[in-house]
């Protein structure tokens, strides 16, 4: 465990300083080639902001497990070994990596971009990882494939989709994954033969600290600041749904049997995957369509009630924290997963009740 933990830690370090080192020469070409995100619109950024930050992401995990692969005298107990199913993951990173860059650079069409991340999501299941078994929720236990499959492709577009629409004001969509992915790395560390996926996410957070640091604290009018983009949140969403169907999966042969799984990641993920299901749910009871943008995601209502961004950043971090604890606590005190999620869903609109009656009262 201790050299688990070393490994860890330095994927971490690693993924860290590459970003930093790497940021400073990605703004200046930024600035150079004219790559900025503008204000107006949905936006609630004044200035023009560098927006190719995340492309940093993957390259930086990678060398950070390169380097642990290296250092590694076990080779991470073998784990990481050439197969048909780990080269088509690798391909579905990679086209979402690419699409989200490719809309950074020049921009898609959001129809293209779909296509080609249910093409990425279908690799997953396509690699036999897909959500198996529901452990009791709504009474339901190990499900058939004809269900399985194509619920799994919408859980991992519904997650790489949320991180995307929550990326909206500084630190909140990396705050949030750096929560989640920090959280996975205490998890996998503690199953055997799953150290690989507990180094990559702490390349990955690693990573996220650093650009933390330039989104949160850096400086448009010195060029020290920048958003991570669609390369970064989507590759981020990708890599969230990958880790969490992977350790909700009911699969004995690889992992131990974890009666817990699914109400792991389903909570880790509450906060954005909830925000999206409530967008969409009232523009559809709206009448309006379902990928028309509006100011309705969660950080907007939270500022819209008159909280700063920085402030919006952490009330919507402290509901996360909050989901985490009352799910555990409840859990731990042998309340049925169907009313957990029951709970979750009425905390969460009474959360949003509050905000509009905040809203309203401050329209007056």
């Amino acid at each position: 465990m201790n050299e688990d933990l070393y490994y860890v830690i330095l994927s971490a370090v690693v993924g860290l300083g590459v970003t930093f080192l790497s940021m400073p020469v990605l703004l200046r070409f930024c600035r150079m080639r004219g790559f900025y995100d503008l204000p107006g619109g949905r936006k609630v950024h004044h200035d023009a902001v560098p927006r190719l930050g995340g492309v940093l992401f993957m390259p930086a995990m990678l060398v950070s497990l390169a380097v642990v692969l290296w250092v590694s005298a076990k080779g991470l107990q073998g784990v990481l070994t050439l197969k048909v199913s780990s080269v088509l993951m690798a391909v579905g990173a990679f086209l979402i990596y690419i699409i989200g860059t490719v809309d950074d650079l020049i921009g898609m069409k959001a129809k293209h971009k779909f296509m080609v991340q249910l093409v990425a999501a279908l690799l997953m299941p396509f690699c036999w990882l897909h959500i198996n078994n529901f452990y009791g929720l709504f009474g339901l236990y190990e499900l058939p494939m004809w269900f399985s499959y194509p619920f799994t492709v919408f859980v991992i577009l519904l997650i790489v989709n949320s991180i995307n629409l929550i990326d909206g004001i500084d630190g909140l969509a990396s705050g949030l994954c750096f929560c989640i992915l920090t959280a996975y790395v205490i998890l996998y560390l503690q199953i055997d033969c799953t150290l690989v996926y507990a180094v990559g996410a702490a390349g990955l957070s690693g990573t996220l600290v650093a650009f933390f640091c330039f989104n949160m604290w850096g400086k448009a009018e010195k060029g020290t600041k920048t958003f991570m983009g669609d390369s970064g949140s989507l590759f981020l969403g990708y890599a969230l749904a990958y880790l969490s169907i992977k350790y909700a999966m009911d699969n004995p042969a690889a992992l131990p049997d974890r009666n817990n799984a699914l109400m792991v990641s389903y909570t880790l993920m509450i906060v954005p995957t909830f925000d999206v299901i409530r967008v969409a749910l009232c523009r559809l009871y709206r009448g309006k369509p379902v990928f028309e943008a509006d100011k309705s995601h969660i950080h907007h209502m939270v500022m819209a009630a008159g909280f700063s961004m920085h402030q919006a950043w952490a009330v919507i971090l402290g509901l996360f924290f909050f989901f985490c604890v009352m799910n555990g606590v409840l859990a731990r005190c042998g309340v049925a997963d169907t009313w957990i999620v029951v709970i979750d869903v009425a905390v969460f609109c009474l959360f949003h009740w509050g905000l509009h009656r905040r809203i309203s009262k401050k329209s007056l």
